[in-house]
């Protein structure tokens, strides 16, 4: 019986030497890695010119006031229609408008007052100039927020780029780094970016429907044969890679 307990035991012990090793070896290898930043820095010319026309009409009567401001829309968009240019509606609302009356001390209703802003864009500055020159003076009509932007068709693709470049920017770090321990990166195990960009330009003007020809232009382009050749837009890339080790 004793003779039959000491050989059990010794089959348990051997068994768990073994498992114990066996653990050893099938426990996977603690990995190695290495996190780093990459950066590009790019440039994209601005390819939109775009203008907000906006339509302000005002009368006692909502109703005459509301469609006043519609006809002239629908004036300024059948004109736009025939031209190679790109429109959406960023505004349309009608409220009750009124001012602080001195004399009588109070608070007087003025009418209805209708708005009815349109975004308009072209490929270039000139379309633009000439939708301008087609109702600058008229009644009711405001010219505001002329810029010059790069559109996401033509960000895009300068984007995936740039964020192209910054990922090989990180592994040549991570290359750098590694190469002091004899060793190199090896597959990439996570990645994080983040983009920035500066596209709108904004001529400075007081008054663009009546002196297009006379603006004042900021610090960031220049006057060229009568065009405004804006400065490209600043694309800036950044990620957070990390890589293996191997």
């Amino acid at each position: 019986m004793k003779k039959y307990l000491i050989w059990t035991g010794s089959v348990i012990g051997a068994g768990a030497v073994m498992a114990l090793l066996f653990g050893m070896f099938t426990q996977p290898r603690e990995q190695k890695l290495i996190s780093v930043s990459g950066e590009c820095l790019t440039t994209v010319p601005k390819d939109r010119t775009a203008i907000t026309l906006r339509v302000t009409t005002l009368d006692k009567n909502a109703a005459v006031s509301m469609k006043m401001a519609t006809a002239k829309i629908a004036e300024i968009t059948n004109y736009l229609k025939t031209q190679d240019v790109k429109m959406q509606t960023t505004e349309f609302n009608s409220y009750e408008k009124s001012e602080w009356n001195r004399e009588l001390e109070k608070s007087v209703v003025l009418g209805i007052e209708t708005t009815i802003a349109i975004e308009v864009s072209a490929d270039n500055i000139e379309t633009i100039e000439k939708v301008l020159s087609k109702f600058a003076g008229q009644e009711d009509v405001y010219s505001e927020n002329l810029r010059m932007y790069t559109s996401a068709e033509a960000m895009k693709p300068a984007l995936e780029e740039c964020l192209g470049r910054a990922v090989e920017n990180a592994r040549e770090r991570a290359n750098a780094l590694a190469a002091g321990d004899g060793k190199e990166a090896g597959r990439m195990v996570s990645v994080s970016y983040n983009a920035n960009s500066s596209s709108s330009f904004q001529p400075r003007t007081s008054n663009f429907l009546a002196t297009s020809a006379k603006m004042a232009v900021a610090e960031d382009s220049a006057v060229v044969a009568g065009s405004i050749v804006a400065k490209d837009t600043e694309v800036s890339v950044s990620v957070s890679a990390t890589f293996d080790i191997k």
